[in-house]
This record gives structure tokens, C-alpha cells and sequence, in this order.
């Protein structure tokens, strides 16, 4: 792929065709973007697209993960340095917003970023120029600016951790992009995306049970959980992806053996009353069809075909997800 291609967002989800028509409206301008997600939700992909679809898309698109470097290296990395400015200062080196210049570039995990980085960063995006390190002279840049942060950067600048200038500087346009567990129906899209490029030479398909369990698990490494996992099931399958193929935490069970698994201490402990077996059968029940559907009460009590309100009641009897854990429910 040559490297001002158009790049395309794999997605059938409302949400984020609706942050694609967001972006779209400003990929021309030059205007800072602030992308905020969990990690692996595909920041990075939507960098790329707001940059090959600038005006800048001929020009350099420089990428630096600010968390990979310790302090003393990075602002000799983002702004350069003069040779002897220190020790192993051999020769002069650009900074890759040089590198950048006339182009983008993409600082990721910004809410990482120390302090003393912060207020160098801001003098470079207000001036319009920087100064290497050791230099008397300072550098002119145009650079377009994309950021991104796996936290609400208003929570550190309320604990004293970012600065507030620099926050209002970088966040001219926020693009929030959701995990994947609040966008399953991206989930087949993308699984079969990545199989036609970690698969291509082979006929692999996913079965359906497979599919469901994948469609199930909650991703907490979001899209790039989803590709590592097909990326790695490629490298030793050959015709298809079952429920046994997958890891543990994402194969699916059948939710009575689920409930029956949890609650065995009821049916070995022999001093347990009836009442109390019941009771652990029914919290446990009621925090599977909440995980299943998210917390969403109204869907969790239609897929154990409850009214709302006996649903309702239920879950203020045994609270399934309160701290106590399962099978303790009356226990002495």
C-alpha cells in the first residue's frame, strides 16, 4: 500500500459511520484532532485515514508512541538536537517534527506525555518553530497535529497531571472512538477481515457457535485483541475456526453449564437448604443474562423471558454484581 493511499475504516456499526462523516468534514483542514479510546480500538488506523485523506497526504506522516521513551530521550526525539548539546550528542539530529514538517504527525498515549515534554510541546505548537536541544536558533514548522489518549485528559488536568493550555490546544476537534463491545456488529466484519489478510491462501471460514462466542466476549484489547487472535488461529489452522480453537476466556458454554459451574459448592455442601441453592442458582443466572447483554436490564430480562419489574426485583434481592462472590448467598 503506497503511503498516501486512502485508507478505509472496516465497520457496519451506525456509531462509527457516524464518527467517519465527523472526520470526513475535517480531514482538509488543518485543524488539531484529539482521539480518544481504550487502547487497540484502531486509533492509529484513524490517524492514518485523516492524514491520507488531507491535503498533506503527499507529504511525510511521522508516528511516535510518547509511553516507549523515557524522558531524556524524547524531546531529543520530538524536537532534536545540536551535536555535543550532551554526552552522546555525536552529530546534529532532527526531531521528527522536522521530519514531520509540511505533513502530519501522530503522538500517541499523549496523557503519558511528562510534564517538562507538555510545556515544550505547547511553546512549539504556539510558536509555529522550535529549537533543537543545545541550539541558539530557532526552526520554522507547519505541521498538522493528530493526538491520542486512552483517557479523559479532563481527569488528569483535575489531578494536576496535563496541562490545561495544552489540552485546549490539542482538543479542537475530539473524535471518541467506542470499544468493540459497544460495536459487536463490527465484530464478523472485522474477524473476516483479517482472515482474508492472515488467511489469504486458504479457504478458512469461522463456524457459527465460534462466531457467537466471539460475539459474546467482552474484547478488553478491543480490535487489536481481535486481530491478534485471528492472526495467530491462521498459523495453525487450516479449514476452520471452531469454539474449541478459541482461548478460554472467549469460548462459548452452554449458560446452564455455566450457571451449574458456578454454583457447585451448592450441590457439594450438604448443609445448604434448599432455599439457599435456589437463591445462588438465581443470582448467578441473573448476572449471566446482565453479562450477556451488557448491563442493559430490559434486554437481560427478555432473554430469560421475566417482566422488566420481576427482573427489576430480583436483582435488588440478590445484587449478582455486588462484591460478594457466588455460592455465598446466606452461608454461614
Amino acid at each position: 500500500m503506497s503511503a498516501n493511499k486512502p485508507i478505509k475504516i472496516i465497520t457496519n456499526n451506525e456509531i462509527m459511520h457516524s464518527i467517519i462523516k465527523k472526520v470526513d468534514r475535517i480531514v482538509k483542514s488543518d485543524s488539531s484532532v484529539l482521539l480518544v479510546g481504550e487502547t487497540g480500538v484502531g486509533k492509529e488506523v484513524f490517524a492514518e485515514y485523516i492524514h491520507r485523506n488531507s491535503l498533506r497526504k503527499d507529504n511525510s506522516f511521522v508516528k511516535i508512541g510518547l509511553s516507549a521513551l523515557p524522558e531524556d530521550l524524547l524531546g531529543s526525539e520530538l524536537f532534536g538536537h545540536e551535536r555535543g548539546s550532551f554526552t552522546s550528542a555525536m552529530a546534529e539530529k532532527k526531531g521528527l517534527f522536522e521530519i514531520a514538517n509540511n505533513g502530519s504527525m501522530f503522538l500517541d498515549d499523549i496523557d503519558d506525555v511528562p510534564m517538562s515534554i507538555q510545556t515544550k510541546l505547547l511553546r512549539v505548537l504556539e510558536s509555529g518553530e522550535l529549537m533543537r536541544i543545545g541550539s541558539t536558533y530557532a526552526i520554522p514548522i507547519d505541521v498538522r497535529l493528530i493526538t491520542a489518549s486512552k483517557v479523559d485528559l479532563k481527569i488528569l488536568i483535575e489531578h494536576g497531571k496535563f496541562r490545561s493550555d495544552l489540552f485546549y490546544r490539542i482538543n479542537v476537534v475530539p473524535i471518541i472512538i467506542p470499544p468493540l463491545r459497544e460495536r459487536r456488529d463490527d465484530i464478523p466484519l472485522l474477524a473476516q477481515h483479517f482472515l482474508n489478510i492472515y488467511a489469504s491462501d486458504k479457504e478458512m471460514v469461522i463456524t457459527p457457535m465460534a462466531l457467537r462466542a466471539m460475539m459474546s466476549y467482552n474484547w478488553p484489547g478491543n480490535v487489536r485483541e481481535l486481530r491478534n487472535l485471528i492472526q495467530r488461529l491462521c498459523l495453525f489452522k487450516e479449514k476452520e475456526i471452531t469454539p474449541h480453537d478459541l482461548p478460554t476466556e472467549i469460548r462459548l458454554e452452554d449458560p446452564e453449564e455455566l450457571i451449574v459451574k458456578a454454583c457447585d459448592r451448592c450441590f457439594l455442601e450438604k448443609n445448604m437448604s434448599f432455599d439457599h441453592v435456589v437463591a445462588c442458582l438465581e443470582r448467578n443466572l441473573l448476572r449471566e443474562a446482565l453479562r450477556r447483554s451488557d448491563g442493559n436490564q430490559t434486554n437481560a430480562a427478555k432473554s430469560l423471558n421475566m417482566s422488566l419489574s420481576t427482573f427489576r426485583d430480583k436483582v435488588k434481592k440478590h445484587n449478582p454484581l455486588g462484591a460478594t462472590s457466588h455460592c455465598t448467598e446466606g452461608h454461614d
